[in-house]
């Protein structure tokens, strides 16, 4: 081996030593994948993370999300100073490749040295907190179905509907809410509902996670409008977009969205973010959430080519 040829190898290995111990983000790197939308799996480290904390089990911070594919939270536990960073690349609209990038704030150097080579407890707590996470979202994905059914249209209907505003893990329970208030005042006018309740998202803001949307109820035309500080009358035309079923509860049911979302990335098709949701089943009722049906409707956008 020649002079050049053993300073080259030298300088690959000064750069790549340089690069591991100094530039790396990461000391450990745990890869799976899930059976799941890019965004259920998001909203998933949420809650996961949301539910340690309340239980005072651990102490996770979001430092950053964005696009529902990606997640860096810190965990701070006793002389534990974590970093996680999530990253979710959707293979389909049913599953997704995972990465989680670890980072001890604390021991970097340590964990770089001796994790490639021999079993540390820090690899090993890693790979059980990931493993808990998983178990988790297992459990999750049991209580839902999403069915991608391509593309669909709406009927156009004229409607009674109030205005709402939520964060999107409780959409159901604001419309449950306030849900009162529109059905005492259709009853009340003797106001015939001549169809399924359905909402009409107006603004979706995904980095905060806030809709804004209206709850509506199909009435006859020729209904009489008493006037009321919060529920109004419109007709809301029939829209076309990439339509998908869910079952399961309502609460949860954005998880047809994101596959949606994930399923349209994959296609080349550009939506809007104004979602229209079909209500098939009454909560009220009780029975198996799995048989609540929901028809979901995410429209093309204006801008589509």
């Amino acid at each position: 081996m020649n002079t050049k040829i053993k300073g080259s190898i030298f300088i690959i290995l000064i750069a790549f030593i340089a690069w591991y111990f100094l530039l790396k983000p990461s000391d450990y790197t745990i890869r799976f994948e899930a059976k799941a939308a890019t965004g259920t799996i998001f909203q998933g480290i949420q809650e996961w993370s949301a539910a340690k904390t309340k239980s005072n089990a651990e102490n996770y911070t979001t430092l950053e999300k964005r696009n529902f594919d990606f997640i860096k939270q810190e965990l701070k536990k006793g002389d534990e100073h974590l970093v996680y960073s999530w990253t979710l690349n959707s293979i389909n609209d049913s599953t997704t490749k995972v990465t989680v990038d670890v980072k001890d704030e604390n021991h970097s150097w340590y964990n770089k040295l001796t994790v490639p080579f021999i079993t540390t407890p820090f690899r090993e707590k890693q790979i059980d907190r990931v493993k808990d996470f998983k178990t988790g979202l297992e459990e999750h994905l049991k209580a839902f179905k999403v069915r991608i059914d391509g593309e669909g249209e709406t009927t156009a209907d004229y409607v009674a509907y109030i205005s709402l505003t939520s964060v999107m893990q409780e959409k159901a329970q604001t419309m449950i809410k306030n849900d009162a208030i529109i059905t005492g005042y259709l009853f009340n006018n003797k106001i015939k509902i001549i169809g399924k309740p359905f909402i009409e998202v107006t603004h979706w803001d995904k980095d905060k996670e806030i809709l804004q949307f209206n709850y509506c109820f199909p009435i006859p035309k020729d209904a009489k409008f008493v006037a009321n500080p919060k529920v109004k009358f419109k007709n809301i035309p029939a829209v076309k977009g990439l339509k998908a079923t869910y079952f399961g509860n309502f609460r949860t049911s954005d998880r047809a969205w994101f596959a949606l979302l994930d399923y349209a990335d994959k296609q080349n098709v550009v939506l809007d973010s104004k979602v229209v949701e079909n209500f098939l089943a009454n909560p009220f009722n009780g029975g198996n959430e799995l048989e609540w049906e929901t028809k979901i409707i995410i429209p093309f956008s204006s801008k589509q080519e």
